[in-house]
C-alpha cells in the first residue's frame, strides 16, 4: 500500500502548501501590520494599494520592492510537476530546487535590505545605492517561506529520505527551521559580542582575556576566600540536580507504589512550587530562615545562640531551587514509574524474588531514562535560574546573576555576558553528553502492545517507610512556605505591620459593575488577562513542538540526529536573561521585527520550555516498543496516523507534563520576560517585581497568591482534559479493587 501511495499523481500536502504560498503572495500583507494582523483594521486602511498593507503582487505592480520579483517564478515551478508521480526524478528535482532557492532567497533578501536600504557596505558598493527600504516581514512572507520550506522537504522525501515519509521529513525540516530562527540566530547574534572590542572590531584576544577572568574560575574558597562563579554554579547544579531527582522519585513512588491514602493531596502539593514566582518563594524563605526569620529566631532563643545569615548563599539557594524544581523531576518521573509494565515485576516475584530484590533489579533499572532526564532538567534549571540567586545569593556568585549584572549593570559589558553564557552552555552540554553515556544504547521498552498482568507491586516496607517519611517532611515544609505566602497577602505591610486587611486584593482586582465594559478597575487586571492569554496560546504550541521532536528523536533515524537533538536543548541551557537580551537584539530590526508584540513573548516561551516536553516525551517513548509503530505501518497507516492514533494516546503523562510545565512557566517566568514586556503586553511577573521594587510587598504577594489559585485550577482542568494512560487490565483491576472495598 505504501508503494501505491508513492505512485499516485495526486499530492494533497503539496497542493495545500502551494495554495498557502500563493495566498501569501497575492492576498496577505507582505510586511508586518503595525496594529496587529488580527485586528483586521488593515482591511479598511487602504488595502491592498497602501504600501503598508500591500501583498507582494500589488507591491510589484506599483513598481515598489522589485527585489521580491524572483519569488514568483520560483513559486510557479512546482505547478508544472503536479501531474507527475513521486518516483519521477523531475518531480523531486523541481521541488528541491524551487523550495531551496525560494526559501534561501527570501531569507537572504530579508537580511540584505533593512530600514536604511542595504545592510552591508559591500552590497551597496556592488549594486549602488538602493533608494528604497523594507520593514519586518509579515504573515504574507511567513506563508510564502513556509510553502517553500515544505516544497523542499517533500522533494527530499520523494528522493527516498527517511523512507520517503512526507510527515517525518517535513517535521524534521520544520523543527530545524524554527530552531535555527528562534534559537541559533539570536544566540549567535548575542555570543558574537564576546569577540567585539571597544573599537567595534573582532578579536580573539578579547575573548580569552574575559574567559580567563579570576572572578570566573578562581578557587579562593579553598583557602577561605570566594570561588569563581563557574565553580559555584557547577557544584550548585550537581547538588540540586541529584537532590531534585531523588525527591521526585520519592514522590513518584509514594503516589504509585504505596497504599498512602492522600495521594491526590500529595500530588497537588508537589506541583505548588512550580506555579509560584521564584522571588516570592525566596522572600518567604528569608522570612522563615533569614537572620530575623521566624524559625531562626525561635531556635536562637531556644538554644541561646546568636542568629546568623546562614541562609544567604549556597544553602539558601539550594533550599529554594530544590523546592522549585522537584516538581519538574516528579512530572517527568511519574510517567516513567507508571509506565513500567507490572508483568515484569510480577514475573520476578513468581520466580520467588522478594519485593526489595524486584525493585532493585527490575523496576529501578527500567526507570533509568526518567532518572537521567530528571537530573538533566534539574541541572540545567539550576544553572539557568536567575530569581533565587538574585534574592538569596548574597556574596555567592553564580553565572546567571553575573550575566544579568553584566548586561543591565553599570558596566553594560555584552562581551563578558556572552563569555559567561558560553561557559554555562559548556557545563550544560557536558551534562547532556554524560547523560547519554550513562544510558548507553540499552532498551528500556516495557509496553509492547500486549495486555499486562495487573497492578504494580507495593514497595518493600524497609523502603516504603523512609520514602513516605521523606515525602511527608518535604510536603510539610512546602506547606509552611505557602502558609507564609498566603498570610503575607492579607497583612498591611509584611514583616512591619501585620494587621489583616483585604486592601491588597481590592487594589489589584477591584471591580466596578457600574462602568460596563470598563468594570475591571483593579491595577493588576491588564497584566493578568495578558498573561493568561499568552500562556494559553504558548502551552499547547510548546507541548506540540516538544512531543513531535521527541517522536523524531526516538522513532526515526536520519543524518545529523545528534546535532538536531542538541539544537532542541540549546534554549534550555541558556539563562532567561540572555534569551531576553538576545531576542531584543535579534528581533528589533528587519527582517523579523517582534519587539513590543505579544508574539515575541509566545515565541520565547515556546523555545524556552520546549525541552521539557522533549525530555518527558523521550523518557515515556523509550518504554514504548517500536513494534507498535511497525504494526500500524504494516496495516497501511502512514506515520502521521500512527503518531496521532497510536503514540499520542500512550503519552498522556508526557503530554500533561509538557502542558502543565509550559503553562505555569509562562505564567511565572521573569528572567526573559523582564526584557520583552511592553506597555501593551505587560506580564504578571513584571508587574509583581515592579511592586516589589516599590516595597509594595502586600500587593505583590496578593497577586502571586491569585496566580497560584488560577494555575492550580488550570492544572486540574488539564488533568481532566488529558486524562491518564490506560493500558492492559490495570484500570479494570483498580476499579475492581475499589468496588470490593466499597462492598465490604
Amino acid at each position: 500500500m505504501r508503494n501505491a501511495s508513492i505512485l499516485r499523481t495526486t499530492h494533497p500536502a503539496l497542493n495545500l502548501w502551494l495554495m498557502a504560498g500563493w495566498v501569501g503572495l497575492l492576498l496577505i500583507p507582505w510586511y508586518g501590520v503595525e496594529d496587529g494582523f488580527f485586528s483586521f483594521e488593515w482591511l479598511f486602511g487602504g488595502y491592498p494599494f497602501d504600501a503598508d498593507f500591500s501583498p507582494a503582487l500589488f507591491l510589484m505592480l506599483a513598481g515598489k520592492k522589485l527585489w521580491l520579483a524572483p519569488l514568483f517564478p520560483l513559486a510557479l515551478g512546482p505547478l508544472f510537476v503536479l501531474g507527475r508521480t513521486r518516483t519521477d526524478p523531475l518531480f523531486a528535482k523541481v521541488l528541491i530546487i524551487c523550495g531551496a532557492l525560494g526559501f534561501g532567497y527570501l531569507i537572504g533578501q530579508g537580511f540584505s535590505i533593512g530600514l536604511r536600504g542595504w545592510q552591508f557596505g559591500w552590497l551597496e558598493a556592488l549594486f549602488g545605492p538602493l533608494g528604497d527600504r523594507q520593514f519586518g516581514m509579515g504573515y504574507g512572507a511567513m506563508l510564502v517561506a513556509s510553502a517553500f520550506l515544505f516544497m523542499f522537504t517533500q522533494g527530499i522525501a520523494a528522493r527516498g529520505a527517511v523512507n520517503g515519509d512526507i510527515f517525518v521529513v517535513g517535521a524534521i525540516g520544520f523543527i530545524i527551521a524554527i530552531v535555527s530562527i528562534f534559537v541559533f540566530f539570536p544566540i549567535l547574534n548575542m555570543l558574537s559580542s564576546a569577540f567585539i572590542t571597544e573599537e567595534n572590531t573582532y578579536s580573539i584576544a578579547v575573548f580569552f582575556d574575559k574567559f580567563t577572568d579570576r572572578r570566573l574560575w578562581g578557587l579562593g574558597c579553598l583557602s577561605g576566600g570566594r570561588c569563581g562563579a563557574a565553580w559555584n554554579s557547577l557544584v550548585l547544579a550537581i547538588i540540586v540536580g541529584a537532590t531534585t531527582t531523588v525527591l521526585g522519585l520519592v514522590f513518584a513512588l509514594v503516589v504509585t507504589r504505596t497504599g498512602f491514602r492522600f495521594k491526590r493531596i500529595l500530588r497537588a502539593m508537589t506541583v505548588l512550587p512550580i506555579i509560584t514566582p521564584p522571588f516570592v518563594i525566596g522572600l518567604a524563605i528569608i522570612l522563615l530562615l533569614g537572620q530575623s526569620g521566624a524559625i531562626t529566631v525561635f531556635f536562637a532563643d531556644l538554644f541561646g545562640i546568636r542568629p546568623t545569615r546562614w541562609v544567604y548563599g549556597m544553602p539558601g539557594i539550594i533550599i529554594a531551587q530544590v523546592l522549585a524544581y522537584t516538581p519538574i523531576a516528579f512530572l517527568v518521573l511519574i510517567g516513567v514509574v507508571e509506565g513500567v509494565s507490572p508483568s515484569m515485576e510480577e514475573a520476578a516475584q513468581t520466580l520467588r524474588a522478594d519485593r526489595w530484590h524486584t525493585f532493585r533489579t527490575i523496576s529501578l533499572p527500567l526507570m533509568r531514562p526518567g532518572l537521567a532526564n530528571a537530573f538533566l532538567l534539574g541541572f540545567i534549571e539550576s544553572m539557568a535560574d536567575f530569581g533565587n540567586p538574585l534574592v538569596l545569593g548574597g556574596n555567592f556568585d553564580v553565572l546567571s546573576t553575573e550575566i544579568f549584572f553584566a548586561i543591565v549593570g553599570a558596566q553594560y559589558d555584552q562581551g563578558r555576558a556572552a563569555v559567561l553564557a558560553l561557559v554555562l552552555l559548556g557545563f550544560t552540554l557536558s551534562a547532556f553528553f554524560a547523560q547519554r553515556f550513562w544510558l548507553g544504547k540499552k532498551s528500556y521498552a516495557t509496553m509492547t502492545g500486549k495486555g499486562d498482568s495487573g497492578m504494580h507491586p507495593l514497595l518493600p516496607k524497609g523502603l516504603a517507610i523512609p520514602v513516605l517519611i521523606a515525602a511527608l517532611v518535604w510536603t510539610a515544609f512546602t506547606l509552611v512556605i505557602y502558609v507564609m505566602i498566603v498570610y503575607g497577602s492579607f497583612v498591611e505591610l509584611w514583616g512591619v505591620n501585620n494587621n489583616l486587611t483585604f486592601k491588597n486584593y481590592l487594589t489589584a482586582f477591584s471591580l466596578d459593575f457600574s462602568l460596563g465594559d470598563r468594570m475591571w478597575t483593579g491595577s493588576a487586571w491588564d497584566s493578568f488577562w495578558t498573561t493568561l492569554k499568552i500562556a494559553a496560546i504558548a502551552a499547547p504550541l510548546t507541548a506540540s513542538v516538544g512531543l513531535v521532536t521527541a517522536y523524531l528523536l526516538t522513532r526515526q533515524k536520519f543524518a545529523g540526529k545528534n546535532v538536531f537533538e542538541f539544537g532542541t536543548m540549546l534554549s534550555f541551557a541558556i539563562p532567561g536573561t540572555v534569551i531576553g537580551v538576545s531576542y531584543i537584539l535579534a528581533f528589533n530590526v528587519p527582517p523579523i521585527e517582534l519587539t513590543g508584540t505579544g508574539i515575541i513573548l509566545v515565541v520565547s516561551f515556546i523555545f524556552r520550555n520546549m525541552p521539557v516536553g522533549v525530555r518527558a516525551g523521550i523518557a515515556s517513548m523509550s518504554q514504548l516498543d517500536k513494534s507498535l509503530d511497525e504494526s500500524s505501518l504494516t496495516l497501511g497507516a502512514n506515520s502521521w496516523q500512527t503518531f496521532i492514533n497510536i503514540i499520542l494516546p500512550l503519552l498522556r503523562p508526557a503530554i500533561l507534563a509538557a502542558l502543565v510545565y509550559s503553562f505555569v512557566r509562562a505564567m511565572t517566568a521573569i528572567s526573559a520576560v523582564i526584557f520583552l514586556v511592553s506597555a501593551k503586553y505587560n506580564m504578571a511577573t513584571a508587574y509583581i517585581i515592579g511592586r516589589v521594587e516599590n516595597n509594595d510587598f502586600g500587593l505583590a504577594i496578593a497577586y502571586s497568591t491569585t496566580l497560584i489559585v488560577v494555575m492550580l485550577t488550570a492544572v486540574g482542568l488539564l488533568q481532566l482534559l488529558v486524562g491518564r494512560t490506560r493500558i492492559g487490565r490495570r484500570t479494570a483491576l483498580l476499579q475492581t479493587s475499589k468496588t470490593q472495598k466499597v462492598t465490604r
